[in-house]
């Protein structure tokens, strides 16, 4: 379990607070919004309504306890930057700042956020390459070379067993589970037979993915 304080409830605050709650971590939202505030706070055990940018206040949080401190500021950058300042200097652990641009996300980085997220452009990024290429169900983005992938079986795969296909050799990609029916398989053995309905999660580089899922030749969606 993790201490989290976030900062700004905005779109991405109020989901980013619920979801930390969810996985059991102890969440404290804060937003100067007194309105906001007041409404979320039955969802939450610790609510601060107040101006994080403003001189005392976020000593006053105690925010070199949290493990992590998310900054998620929507419209008001001067804001984001000025708090993420006073979050390091004040001894917090992790300080993760949200971006709208890439010239901001040099400036976060500059002022010391450990890490800067850039939800836009990743969002952008994603629905580029799902829709690229045809029969991408998902993708994560794991280094500029690799990614995770879901795609259909390959038709001609359907009745064949891991070992007769030889992914691995053939075709440059790793399959690392097999979805069917909303169920996942992760001890995937050789004698495995691939059924038609088999949604594939590989790993590999793009082109070689693509070169995959072009051989789908039913619909994909």
């Amino acid at each position: 379990m993790k201490s989290v304080l976030v900062i700004g409830m905005g779109t991405i605050g109020i989901y980013l607070a619920r979801k930390m709650q969810d996985l059991g971590n102890e969440v404290m939202i804060a937003d100067k919004d007194e309105e906001l505030i007041q409404e979320l706070s039955p969802e939450f055990n610790d609510a601060f309504c107040g101006d994080c940018s403003a001189d005392g206040i976020l000593k006053s949080i105690g925010v070199n306890t949290f493990d992590y401190c998310f900054v998620t500021i929507g419209e008001d950058f001067y804001a984001s930057l000025e708090i993420t300042s006073i979050l390091k200097e004040l001894g917090a652990k992790y300080v993760i700042a949200k971006a709208k641009r890439a010239r901001q996300v040099e400036f976060l980085k500059k002022i010391g956020a450990d890490e800067v997220v850039y939800p836009d452009k990743e969002i952008a990024e994603n629905l580029a390459v799902r829709y690229n290429a045809d029969n991408i169900f998902d993708y994560i983005e794991l280094t500029s070379e690799y990614s995770i992938f879901e795609i259909p079986v390959v038709s001609s795969w359907v009745g064949k067993k891991v070992m007769d296909v030889d992914v691995r050799r053939k075709h440059k990609i790793n399959i690392i589970a097999v979805k069917n029916d909303n169920e996942l398989n992760l001890n995937l053995g050789g004698d495995y037979v691939f059924d038609e309905n088999d949604h594939l999660v590989v790993l590999g580089k793009s082109s070689d993915v693509f070169s995959v899922a072009s051989d789908v030749k039913r619909p994909s969606r």
